[in-house]
């Protein structure tokens, strides 16, 4: 049985479908078959110069069964030596040229296939790219990565797998019909009612050993979750703590052996099918010899002879394995075009939000930021913000605190247009935002995000992901004011250092200074600050806290803080809550209130003051001991 991999999946047999893939069969139509030769189009000539040497060679590949009854019946009975030599020469000749042929076919085809890929990953990354931010929340990152690279990269398969071989069976399948039926339409006939014999058994063993496949795969992603789990960093310190080690042994053990059971069966039930198949694929010839013999001894057929039998068992041999995949043909074309489904799937997402063509592009500094009545949810049962009225004027520090959950990080990811409004909008220097050139409002507002994501790369490839051209000095004077000078000082390849994959060879801090350091470079008009003094000790936060108001002077700037600290630096707070804009005003008048911001001042800004306070205090009493 063959087996095959369709990209991103398990194994499954070419005989037929899965059940997984029978209840999702592709909607062939003329419009998804355009869509596919629309990629191969670019390469028709190269395409056309692949099936002519699918056909030299199929011809080519006839020659030496054709030659080997030529040198039975003339150089062997005939006791002929000169006319041997010649014919085994040709058929050195036709056979390695049909191997020549076949290795520029197969470097065409995948020449073809791997441009095809280049092309279609091109298309792929530029429009993840520009997929809306709620793309990315909601979709699973293992789904995109393998749609981008497994999938596209099983387009291969198809080109150079699936359409060529289609063509070269065919093509192997008529010449050898032709060639046989020619030598004797008797010995051919004989030779093809074996068929049936051999294309049976495939299906049935091949049903049995797919079933003990799955199965077996089944335990075998269940055993490497189970690895993954425990002797991951966190699994195995769980493990430890725990004292799990027995348990989880014995479970290992346990799967272990079920996975090594069905594995055993699988190739026992292999075994005798290869011997079955063996023994079918030699009742073809044996049959010939048999008939081409009682021909020849009774004379039915004065005109054959031993060479002409000897050449129509070569050739059915020949047309064995073409015949088989032909017959399976339709799981082939079914499964190419699943994957192409898949492909295009993504490819049909629409990007919400886009540029307008003409986007505005006004002046921003120092001008308001003004909600007006602000609609917007995740989920239309569930809505978010229903009504968020206020004005950030042109120059100003607001503060926005709120309940977790609230929609806070929702209210000022609007501006850069992560998400749409679903009502009302979302002004700047009284241009709606999502008239503005996306480009261009995104490059006006700088924004330091809770989680501080870094490539993996050297700080200096951060930092100047913000501005490519930046100067040494600019990059120093950034660093300086984010106070990272000392920490890249004492760093023994200075900016050259690598800070790990989501840069996991810095700490919190040093990760957010990091951030903080590169919306500097970026020296934006707009500030957007989502809890980004949230991974920092007080004492760093003191230190860099004079910075950022340093940055902020002369920007408009909104900040979401859970410390009192940043709070009341704010020239005023907005309080969300119930999808509205419940309060807003100085930290004085809103205690005043005796509403939702002195519950949050009693439960959560006045505990973190008095932790800060005490965490001062503990260090100050330290450096009296010393």
């Amino acid at each position: 049985m063959i087996l095959w991999r369709e990209p991103g999946r398990g194994l499954g047999p070419r005989g037929f479908l899965t059940d997984d893939e029978k209840q999702n069969l592709p909607k062939v139509d003329a419009a998804l078959l355009r869509r596919i030769l629309s990629y191969l189009k670019p390469y028709w000539l190269q395409f056309l110069l692949v099936f002519v040497t699918i056909l030299l060679s199929a011809v080519l590949g006839l020659m030496p069964s054709i030659i080997t009854g030529r040198i039975v019946d003339e150089a062997l009975v005939g006791k002929n030596m000169a006319l041997l030599i010649r014919l085994l020469l040709m058929a050195f000749v036709t056979l390695t040229g049909s191997q020549v042929i076949s290795v520029l076919e197969s470097y065409i085809n995948a020449w073809i296939s791997q441009r095809i890929i280049f092309d279609m990953k091109n298309q792929m990354y530029e429009h993840l790219l520009h997929m809306p931010h709620a793309f990315f929340t909601s979709e699973k990152q293992g789904d995109i990565i393998t749609r981008m690279n497994t999938d596209i990269s099983g387009v291969s398969s198809v080109i150079s797998g699936t359409l060529s071989s289609i063509v070269s069976n065919i093509a192997t399948v008529v010449t050898t019909l032709v060639a046989l039926f020619t030598m004797s339409w008797q010995l051919a006939l004989i030779g093809i009612v074996v068929i049936p014999l051999l294309v049976l058994p495939t299906k049935t063993v091949g049903k049995t050993r797919w079933k003990l496949l799955t199965a077996s795969q089944a335990k075998t992603d269940e055993m490497n979750q189970l690895i993954n789990e425990t002797l991951s960093v966190s699994g195995s310190l769980l493990v430890k703590l725990f004292a799990r080690e027995k348990r989880e042994y014995d479970r290992f053990v346990d799967v272990n052996e079920e996975v090594t059971q069905l594995s055993l069966k699988e190739q026992r039930s292999g075994r005798w099918f290869r011997v079955v198949m063996g023994m079918f694929t030699q009742l073809g010839p044996l049959l010939i010899y048999f008939a081409g013999g009682w021909f020849i001894i009774s004379r039915a057929d004065p005109a054959l002879t031993v060479g002409t039998i000897t050449a129509t068992v070569a050739l059915v041999n020949r047309l064995y394995r073409p015949v088989e995949s032909l017959l399976n043909i339709h799981v082939d074309f079914t499964r190419s075009l699943a994957l192409f489904t898949r492909i295009f799937d993504y490819f049909d997402m629409k990007t919400d939000i886009v540029s307008p063509e003409n986007g505005q592009k006004p002046e921003v500094r120092d001008e308001d930021i003004v909600y007006d009545h602000v609609v917007f949810s995740y989920d239309k049962e569930k809505p978010l913000l229903t009504d968020v009225n206020f004005t950030v004027p042109g120059g100003k520090m607001y503060a926005i605190v709120g309940p977790s959950g609230s929609g806070k990080s929702t209210v000022v990811n609007l501006i850069p247009r992560l998400y749409d409004v679903l009502g009302g909008s979302v002004r700047i220097a009284g241009v709606d935002v999502r008239d503005f050139d996306l480009a261009y409002l995104r490059s006006c507002i700088g924004v330091v995000t809770q989680e501080s994501y870094l490539f993996n790369g050297t700080i200096r490839e951060n930092l100047l992901y913000a501005k490519e051209d930046a100067t040494q000095e600019e990059l120093d004077a950034a660093c300086y004011i984010a106070r990272l000078t000392d920490f890249i000082a004492a760093q023994p390849e200075g900016y050259e250092t690598m800070v790990g994959n989501r840069g996991l060879k810095l700490s919190g801090g040093e990760k957010q200074r990091l951030s903080i350091a590169r919306v500097i470079l970026k020296d934006p008009k707009i500030l957007i600050l989502d809890e980004a003094t949230s991974a920092l000790d007080s004492i760093t936060e003191s230190a860099i806290q004079e910075a950022l108001e340093a940055l902020m002077e002369g920007r408009t700037s909104i900040v979401i803080a859970h410390r009192l600290s940043t709070i009341l630096k704010a020239d005023r707070i907005l309080v969300v809550r119930d999808g509205v804009i419940a309060e807003q005003g100085t930290h004085e008048e809103l205690l005043a209130l005796g509403g939702t911001y002195r519950e949050l001042y009693e439960t959560q800004f006045r505990q973190i003051l008095d932790q800060e306070g005490a965490a001062a205090n503990g260090a100050k009493a330290e450096k009296g001991l010393v």
